[in-house]
């Protein structure tokens, strides 16, 4: 029976997720046994189910979404961007905290939550997307480009910043280099990236003198300095990532017989990387990188095969953030970024994340398959 009969779109995409979502329910079962002692009497099963379902769900909404005509998700963009700034604010008036971030909203009845952020990052994109494609002709001065583009992104990346920092930032860089993507005037560009640069440094300056001024302000203060002075009693986490990986060699140690697990508090989340490494590799370390590196080759030759420029630039824009997402976990793995709390997109047990990512590739493959439609009635 040929599965890929009634997968449209880009075939690629859809062995990558699968392989990356087995590759999750291996790791994620292996990961949570600590988890599994501290909550569920040592059953771990209970966490295996509830990613298995989160993960099939996720690969069914994906199917749902790449059977829409990805041009729906423009309107859908353009309403959502007046319905995300209330429902960021709610979130840090009365959304769920976790240490000091609220970040999350409840979903009654179903005991999930979600992260506002994730909804903003693909409406976002998809706005920026679309502003590029509309207004292309009217974004050849700075004072429209600043209208139409900046001011949206930088008051969504504001609202999400005093919870999460890596967030936020993530979500500027992918919507600078959507605008690089989208023939953006290069000397603009680099204006926002000095204007950054200045932001970032005033920020610094702040936390450094005044880390209670901002909620998450400690917090950051604490992981730059722990990252830069690299004391092993600061940074456990990191740490055990560097053991997980050392000790798993070329070939890893074999599934299920990690021993950093018991000591990575965020083994099967932030951490799966350095975990996947001691179990399955160095070998399979690589081929994950290449996977996501494939993903995001998959993105640029769909940006290149489409007639339109908005199904182009949504399906490169959501690309690369999941790839960049990836490589940012992937480094914070292994002790090149401080701690950021990214997941592994796809592979991370993340909760309702992971149906986000899925819609973000369910828009993808819509865009391909519409693509792969029309080359076909040529």
């Amino acid at each position: 029976m040929n599965v890929f009969k009634y997968l449209k779109g880009d075939r690629v995409i859809w062995a990558i997720v699968f392989l990356l979502s087995l590759l999750s329910v291996l790791v994620v079962y292996s990961s949570v046994v600590t988890l599994a002692h501290k909550y569920k009497q040592g059953n771990a099963e209970v966490f295996l189910f509830k990613h298995s379902f989160l993960i099939i769900c996720g690969i069914a909404i994906m199917y749902f979404i790449h059977k829409i005509r990805y041009t729906l998700f423009s309107k859908v963009a353009q309403i959502g961007m007046f319905l995300i700034v209330p429902l960021l604010l709610f979130t840090l008036l009365k959304g769920v905290s976790a240490g000091d971030a609220s970040r999350w909203i409840a979903i009654p009845g179903l005991g999930l939550t979600f992260q506002s952020s994730d909804v903003a990052k693909i409406i976002l994109l998809i706005f920026v997307a679309r502003t590029l494609t509309l207004k292309q002709n009217q974004l050849d001065d700075f004072k429209s480009l600043f209208k139409y583009i900046l001011l949206p992104v930088g008051f969504i990346c504001l609202l999400i910043l005093p919870a999460n920092f890596s967030t936020a930032a993530l979500l500027f860089v992918n919507c600078l280099f959507l605008m690089f993507v989208g023939r953006i005037k290069f000397k603009f560009i680099t204006y926002i990236l000095g204007a950054c640069i200045v932001f970032a440094v005033f920020l610094g300056l702040i936390i450094y003198q005044f880390p209670d001024l901002i909620s998450r302000g400690a917090t950051w203060k604490s992981r730059i300095e722990n990252f830069s002075s690299g004391d092993s009693k600061n940074n456990y986490q990191s740490d055990q990532a560097k053991i997980a990986i050392a000790t798993g060699g070329i070939i890893g140690k074999g599934p299920g017989n990690s021993t950093q697990r018991a000591f990575l508090p965020q083994a099967s989340s932030d951490f799966i990387y350095a975990i996947i490494i001691e179990e399955y590799g160095l070998i399979t370390g690589f081929i994950l990188i290449f996977l996501y590196m494939i993903l995001l080759f998959r993105g640029i030759r769909i940006l290149r095969n489409s007639e339109k420029p908005f199904g182009g630039l949504v399906a490169i824009g959501l690309s690369f953030s999941l790839v960049f997402q990836a490589l940012i976990n992937m480094a914070v793995a292994v002790n090149l970024f401080p701690v950021t709390g990214q997941p592994l997109p796809l592979v991370s047990m993340g909760g309702t994340s992971v149906w986000f990512t899925c819609i973000s590739i369910g828009i993808i493959l819509s865009v391909s398959r519409v693509n792969d439609e029309k080359e076909t009635t040529i």
